[in-house]
């Protein structure tokens, strides 16, 4: 079965680019990932905020989902602020 498309918003590229996070690693959160939010109530297409990581270096990335279409769209990628999330990055202190 083929995975979906993947559409890379300007932004995303940015956020990965300066924040050192390779295509790969985002790949794989997005296959493997943890689910820590789910959006989808909140906008048209379902989207969620899902914990990969880089290494040690947790990352968090924002991605909505198109199922009619099998694509995937890329919002972000951030590297998540300890000051404001918990020890896991799992949670919104």
């Amino acid at each position: 079965m083929a995975s979906p498309s993947i559409i890379y918003r300007v932004h995303a590229v940015q956020r990965m680019f300066e924040r050192k996070i390779s295509d790969k690693k985002v790949r794989a959160a997005l296959e493997t990932g943890e689910v820590i939010e789910d959006y989808s109530v909140e906008m048209p297409e379902p989207s969620k905020l899902i914990l990969g990581f880089q290494g040690r270096q947790p990352f968090h990335v924002v991605a909505s989902e198109n199922v009619g279409r099998d694509e995937i769209t890329l919002i972000t990628v951030y590297v998540p602020d300890a000051d404001k999330w918990t020890k896991d990055f799992r949670s919104r202190k």
